[in-house]
């Protein structure tokens, strides 16, 4: 199966492991993206907040470019383990 193939993580229990952790890191991306990006809000109703609060901004836009990152190293990782099977399997 290729890459983003709904049944990748169904093919063994190592597959379903590895993907498990993968959306537990991506939906912890996802929560600390959205909670600076509240943060940063209410710190720009505070004038002497706001150089913190565009911090805030930037990396909750960082933690949102990181998540296709993390897809698609779950993808690569599961990709390998497939051929690390047909590998074993072939010996």
């Amino acid at each position: 199966m290729g890459l983003f193939h709904p049944g990748n993580r169904d093919r063994s229990p190592d597959h379903a492991r590895v993907y498990a952790a993968y959306e537990i890191a991506h939906t912890c991306v996802d929560f600390g993206a959205a909670l600076c990006f509240i943060i940063g809000s209410v710190m720009f109703f505070s004038d002497a907040w706001q150089r913190p609060g565009t911090w805030l901004f930037l990396i909750g836009s960082i933690l949102f470019a990181v998540k296709p990152t993390l897809r698609l190293a779950r993808e690569v990782h599961m990709l390998r383990m497939g051929r690390i099977d047909r590998l074993a399997a072939r010996e």
